[in-house]
């Protein structure tokens, strides 16, 4: 059940809280061995079915029918309780058809040992049950034939899985089990009503524009009467009067949308605490007219030729699209904003777990926040991390969604269990290489992959790292199992990436290469030039045909895997990408769940974020009030964080 582990979260609190110590540790230790399997209806069917009568673990089997029994007795629907017990008299009937379809006549004598009494107690229904052990061929004797059927079995299989389904899934929950799901709603609704009431203003202040456009179209249309005496005259003077009317309509829609976004948070938008994120809607600014354009035509309707008003120098072709400048990226339409105010220093990492319910974050000063952005997730997680060290990388483990995975700038990579809430692992990188650049977690396998370069001088980041190193780790031992090979003194590898299954890794160096490594056996397979200077970040596509790399001079490429060194789609970045700008980040690029929006850092207070192989140039963010350092997308929501210089961690949901 969904709500099931939020509920028992609750409880502990609960016990905490009162002092039930004794209570709590009796709970964890039920947990620890539950029989129910939390109600997940599949797990219960595989424990009866696949576990259970396969392995002739009768005990176990009654043992389970009986705690459904108890937990269940006091149902108000006699219906229910009376399937129940027909279910419990079937299952044990194919315990027996199993045993002696396998010659197992043993089992059936030693199950009507342990269990015949009760049997013969509840009717007539198991007398003749008692002698299948002793007939010759039970499954054609008239009365037993069916339940050795096929049908029969697959018909029973079916009844247990729907019985299941309508006792854990229907209104005949515990009510602690609804305040997570009704949390939720309450949010939901939440946000319904601030998207309508953003609405509102929208169409309230397109409604003021068009009743001030008819205004002055009404007094352009009345001025001409008194302009000219002869019907050349006057036609001549309407007309140039209606253009000119058209120009200052113009001029004053210009001079209306050309304001100053703020970079402190606007209204509606609130601030989170350190500890809990609660949040509210952000504004947005509307912008129904293109500044450039409609300048550039009052400009040519004037009979002027110049351009000094357009924004030239930040436009270009490519991919057969004409890119805008960020001043003219539409800003995206938010449906709320959170903003985390717990760090002290510049953000250099921060990433959504595998779930999207809980956030990490690190700033420059070795600190590491676990937060989480919806007040109806539990704040247990919430931690604050000292590492001691700058924090260069960090990655969530995948499966479990418990372990966050930190590397530092002095060769340490520790391993937190956001339910311990301790460091469970310390690992060091040998000497020669202590920048841990990246860090990535298989999808599938127990292991993560490290890359850690060496140090040299250089005026920014990349050009302070030196040879690169990566390394294959274990994560069940917490040990180095093998080293990728890159040949002799190998470009610093800034950014790596697995496909969906783990069997492929992808990884770029600061010479412009890509490499792509077979993770089964550990070698090289192919790699290509994918930039004239060095690679910040890489990605794999959505549908994992092709790779997403972003240089450090800003043009980022969506390269074929199945027509090597092919180009799908390209952006130039440049505007947006200073690689002189700090020596603590690398510019950085993140997907969204659809792999249709590609957000990427940006040495502006707005980052942009490009439309993939779209009609539509791109999107621009709220503003910060200095640098993006580190972006993300939630893994199945329209979510992105921001992190920025300024201290501060954003998380936005947009339309």
């Amino acid at each position: 059940m969904e709500n099931m582990q939020y509920a028992e979260e609750l409880v502990r609190e609960f016990l905490v809280f009162r002092g039930f110590t004794n209570t709590l540790q009796a709970l964890d230790n039920e947990l620890s061995t539950d029989i129910g399997k939390e109600f997940q209806v599949d797990k219960l069917i595989d424990l009866i079915f696949a576990i259970y009568i396969p392995r002739f673990q009768v005990d176990k089997l009654v043992g389970l029918l009986n705690f459904f029994k108890q937990c269940f007795s006091n149902l108000s629907e006699n219906v229910l309780v009376d399937t129940l017990l027909k279910l419990e008299g079937y299952i044990l009937r194919y315990y027996i058809v199993y045993a002696i379809q396998l010659g197992r006549k043993d089992m059936v004598l030693e199950f009507f040992g342990i269990n015949g009494n009760e049997l013969a107690q509840k009717g007539h229904d198991w007398t003749p049950w008692f002698a299948i052990p002793y007939v010759k061929n039970p499954s054609l004797d008239p009365q037993f034939r069916i339940y050795f059927s096929k049908e029969w079995y697959e018909g029973l299989l079916l009844s247990v899985r729907n019985f299941f389904n309508e006792l854990f899934n229907g209104t005949r929950i515990p009510a602690l089990l609804k305040i997570s799901s009704e949390k939720s709603t309450v949010n939901h609704l939440k946000k319904d009503i601030k998207q309508l009431n953003l609405k509102l203003s929208q169409l309230q202040a397109l409604l003021e524009e068009k009743e001030a456009l008819i205004f002055q179209l009404r007094s352009a249309g009345n001025a001409p009467s008194t302009l000219g005496t002869s019907a050349g005259q006057t036609s001549s003077t309407t007309s140039t009067t209606s253009f000119s009317g058209m120009d200052e309509e113009k001029n004053l829609s210009v001079s209306d949308k050309e304001i100053d976004v703020p970079a402190t948070p606007s209204i509606g938008e609130r601030e989170l605490n350190p500890e809990r994120a609660v949040g509210g809607p952000a504004k947005n600014v509307s912008r129904p007219w293109n500044e450039s354009s409609s300048v550039a035509d009052i400009e040519i309707e004037n009979g002027k030729s110049d351009v000094s008003h357009m924004n030239c120098d930040d436009s270009y072709k490519d991919d057969g699209f004409q890119m805008q400048g960020e001043e003219e990226f539409p800003e995206v339409k938010v449906d709320f904003q959170e903003t985390f105010l717990g760090h002290t220093s510049s953000i250099s990492r921060c990433c959504f777990s595998a779930s999207g319910n809980n956030i990490a974050s690190a700033s420059v000063d070795g600190t590491v926040r676990i937060w989480t952005y919806d007040s109806s997730t539990s704040a247990s997680r919430n931690a604050t991390i000292y590492c001691g060290a700058e924090i260069m990388s960090l990655d969530w483990e995948c499966k479990s969604d418990r372990l966050l995975l930190i590397g530092t700038a002095d060769g340490g990579i520790k391993a937190w269990n956001v339910d311990a809430k301790r460091v469970v692992c310390d690992l060091n990188t040998s000497e020669a290489f202590p920048s841990v650049l990246d860090l990535k977690c298989s999808p599938v396998e127990p292991i993560f992959v490290s890359a850690a370069a060496s140090r040299r001088h250089g005026s920014n980041y990349i050009e302070s790292l030196g040879f690169a190193s990566l390394t294959v780790w274990n994560m069940k031992t917490w040990r180095a199992m093998s080293a990728l090979p890159l040949g002799e003194d190998p470009p610093a590898i800034t950014s790596i990436s697995f496909n969906h299954n783990g069997k492929i890794l992808a990884a770029a160096a600061t010479d412009g290469m890509i490499h792509i490594f077979d993770m089964a056996a550990g070698l090289q397979i192919t790699g290509w030039p994918a930039h004239d200077t060095a690679i910040s970040s890489i990605l794999f596509g959505p549908d994992e045909t092709s790779i997403f790399s972003l240089g450090s001079d800003g043009k980022i490429f969506e390269w074929s895997l199945q027509n090597q060194g092919h180009i799908l789609w390209s952006r130039n970045d440049a505007r947006f990408c200073n690689p002189g700008t700090s020596m603590h980040c690398r510019h950085e690029m993140a997907l969204d769940a659809n792999g249709r929006k590609l957000l990427v850092t940006s040495s502006s207070v707005r980052a942009p974020i490009y439309q993939v192989r779209g009609y539509t140039n791109g999107l621009k963010t709220l503003p910060h009030s200095a640098a993006i350092t580190t972006v993300d997308w939630h893994p199945t929501l329209p979510i992105y964080l921001t992190g920025s210089a300024d201290n501060s961690v954003r998380v936005t949901s947009i339309f």
